[in-house]
């Protein structure tokens, strides 16, 4: 892969696009559209990156962000005796019975046994099965800090604890500033070029416009979890009388021959984003798959996930990233049935999902992985948890070296030498590990990890021959 950058001119088509205003365009029906159709997208494909041709291997990242702060010590959790009763007596009223939780066998990992959350009984078959994985204590983190570094002078992550802050850094992997890009972004500004159509994004967004899957050139393309999937213009090709007037319209405004630059950019991004909706929808709207999902948000995004995957071949498609949010994990009151509800919905789209890849045959190709803002609070509030920082991930797949544990999972006693106060642990791997390994996967020579994840030197060896934590089977 060459790491040559195209020389950029000052205004390229996508920053007009951020920058124009409804007025400049002079058309309120392509302004609505402009946002339903994500255009800029459409727009931004135009710069070729510099990944060298299309390829004929799929991959694909599917990221679920469990939105608001996941209480991941219950989601995993100690289930040898001795760590078990340290477990309780840290986390008092918050703690799940013993005799409830689903305990976990390991290939490796024997620091100390664990269990899952008693809700995840799907997610544990696959974990037998080898085709998940727990990689424990991850936070966002500039460098390796200590519990002396973070009461001194080491630099820790910009808005800790903070929802905005910690949620954006997650999706961006640079917590020491506001990046104005996601690491998925900056994913697709580097191998677009590897799928055949140019035209579609290689991100998807179930979940609208989000900083993970922004780039530099690149942005999402999002897509609704019912019916064809893709929003057109509201009315465009309908028959009834008022639809064929406003179709007539539209069409003659995209095929004019504009002089002004602006509206000229404007039309043919329009035009492409429309042909993009219809060449979608087509494709999305024939595909279908025998593997029943369940009726919660999750699970009907996630089977969106599944039937654009399966159109791969007719979208021309090789690499993809999908981003879903599933919000309702900030739980400061009501924790134990919130938390069990969740992992109830959780369980069941991480188990339909993988049955839908087995019934494609592309559970090797495809591998879906749970992100955070951050654990929640070791201590109880009196009905809930509240914000803390390191926290446990499931990462899930055919290619994942799976029924194990990665990193260490930590001691959650009281003043230990990663708590902090309150219950709160600082992070013992990086979200740059973590994602590295992915990007790993997915086909990045490690000599570019540094692009995607400008903090990666801090926590790894790009000339390793060891992968970064090895949940991920790279051969």
């Amino acid at each position: 892969m060459s790491k040559h950058h195209h020389k950029k001119s000052k205004y390229n088509r996508r920053q007009f696009l951020g920058t124009a205003t409804c007025a400049a365009i002079g058309s309120t029906t392509f302004f609505s559209t402009l946002f339903n159709l994500q255009a800029m997208n459409a727009a931004s494909m135009q710069q070729k990156p510099f990944w060298e041709s299309p390829r004929e291997d799929y991959r694909a990242l599917v990221c679920i962000m469990l939105g608001g702060g996941n209480d991941s010590f219950n989601m995993i959790t100690p289930y040898s005796r001795n760590h078990y009763n340290e477990y309780a007596r840290t986390r008092s009223n918050m703690a799940l019975q013993r005799s409830s939780l689903l305990k976990m066998d390991t290939r490796n990992y024997n620091e100390k046994e664990l269990g899952f959350h008693p809700a995840l009984t799907r997610t544990k078959a696959l974990y037998d099965q080898g085709k998940v994985a727990v990689v424990s204590n991850v936070g966002t983190l500039v460098q390796p800090t200590s519990k002396s570094d973070y009461f001194g002078t080491n630099r820790l992550p910009f808005g800790l604890y903070s929802h905005a802050d910690q949620d954006q850094q997650w999706q961006t992997s640079v917590p020491q500033t506001n990046s104005p890009t996601g690491w998925a972004g900056r994913l697709a500004d580097m191998v677009q070029a590897a799928n055949s159509n140019q035209n579609i994004s290689m991100n998807i967004s179930l979940s609208g416009k989000n900083i993970f899957q922004l780039g530099d050139t690149a942005a999402e393309y999002s897509i609704l979890p019912t019916g064809t999937g893709s929003i057109g213009i509201y009315g465009y090709g309908a028959n009834n009388t008022f639809d064929q007037v406003r179709t007539s319209a539209v069409k003659s405004l995209m095929e004019k021959q504009y002089q002004d630059i602006f509206k000229k950019t404007y039309a043919e991004t329009i035009t492409a984003s429309q042909n993009t909706h219809q060449l979608f929808s087509s494709a999305v709207g024939g595909s279908t798959l025998s593997t029943p999902f369940s009726a919660n948000e999750l699970s009907q995004r996630m089977q969106m996930v599944a039937r654009t995957i399966n159109v791969r071949q007719q979208l021309g498609v090789s690499r993809q990233t999908f981003f879903i949010r599933f919000d309702g994990f900030d739980n400061h009151d009501e924790l134990i049935n919130n938390h069990n509800t969740l992992m109830s919905s959780l369980d069941a789209a991480m188990g339909e999902f993988q049955a839908a890849l087995a019934e494609m045959g592309l559970e090797n190709e495809v591998t879906t992985f749970t992100i955070s803002d951050f654990a929640r609070t070791l201590t109880s509030n009196g009905n809930g948890t509240d914000h803390a920082w390191g926290g446990n991930m499931l990462v899930m797949g055919g290619k994942v070296n799976g029924k194990d544990v990665y990193g260490s999972y930590p001691s959650l006693a009281l003043d230990s030498e990663l708590e902090v106060g309150g219950g709160v642990l600082i992070p013992t791997l990086s979200t740059d590990e973590y994602f590295a390994e992915l990007a790993l996967w997915y086909g990045i020579p490690k000599s570019d990890l540094p692009i995607l994840f400008p903090n990666i030197g801090n926590f790894y060896n790009t000339m390793s021959s060891m992968a970064p934590i090895g949940f991920m089977d790279l051969t």
